[in-house]
């Protein structure tokens, strides 16, 4: 599933591309006309907004809302380029003067009034985002702290109710660089353990919003011993989705 540093790049590689331009949108794929994007076609795009995993398009009083989950993406090309993708796959074309996004896939493709973005269900439940540039980190570990004090730190740092835009890369990564065993129950983590692993998730996914994504990650996916004591890097599925964490047992505590 894209996270937080992946939207926020489709954000800035958005904006530049289309805002402040008059869009035509078309819907080849009837999963986007059943949306509703060609609603928008010939508005102005004013700005593209990143909270957590959702992407938002302001067209003034109507915001198309994409959330990308496991296999949705957005592709942005010239004009006249070709796709990598058939057009029968794509659920929504936003075309400007020289470029266009085209998302293909992905569980969520909808158009909202402007004024329910606010008090949407789906949005409004999100929590602070990780990668947000006025980061309350106090306010994210008081929401941890009202948590089920027995649901383990990894698991926690998922819920994207109690912060929004970490995944299964960066909840693992960040455990790792913080020295946390994400299978502590949150009862018995300090707020410094809280803050230093927030801080820690924050600090990978901005500097894997600077690199573009390319970086080698210390225990993610990695096989072998730990890069940081030779201890054993293991894995096994978390939480109730059964989402697989990466830890070594023997220098995170």
């Amino acid at each position: 599933m894209a996270e937080g540093d992946t939207i926020l790049r489709a954000k800035h590689r958005l904006a530049d591309a289309l805002v402040g331009q008059a869009i035509a949108v078309a819907a080849p794929n009837p999963r986007g006309r059943a949306a509703g994007v060609e609603r928008l076609d010939g508005r102005t795009l004013t700005r593209v907004d990143a909270r957590g995993k959702h992407l938002l398009f302001d067209f003034g009083d109507l915001v198309l809302h994409s959330h990308l989950g496991m296999s949705g993406g957005w592709h942005v090309y010239e004009r006249g380029a070709p796709w990598r993708r058939p057009r029968s796959a794509a659920w929504a074309v936003l075309a400007g003067e020289r470029a266009e996004a085209v998302q293909f896939g992905g569980p969520t493709l909808r158009v909202l009034p402007a004024s329910r973005v606010a008090i949407d269900p789906r949005l409004a439940r999100l929590g602070p985002d990780v990668l947000a540039d006025d980061l309350d980190l106090d306010r994210v570990i008081a929401g941890l702290r009202a948590a089920d004090p027995a649901r383990t730190l990894g698991d926690a740092l998922l819920d994207q109710h109690l912060v929004a835009g970490i995944g299964n890369i960066f909840k693992s990564e960040a455990c790792f660089a913080a020295r946390l065993d994400p299978w502590r129950p949150l009862s018995s983590l300090t707020d410094d353990d809280l803050r230093a692993v927030l801080a820690a998730a924050r600090t990978q996914m901005l500097a894997a919003v600077t690199s573009g994504g390319r970086h080698r990650f210390a225990v993610y996916k990695h096989h072998g011993p730990c890069i940081r004591c030779r201890g054993n890097v293991r894995h096994r599925g978390q939480g109730d989705a059964n989402r697989t964490t990466w830890w070594c047992e023997s220098c995170q505590l």
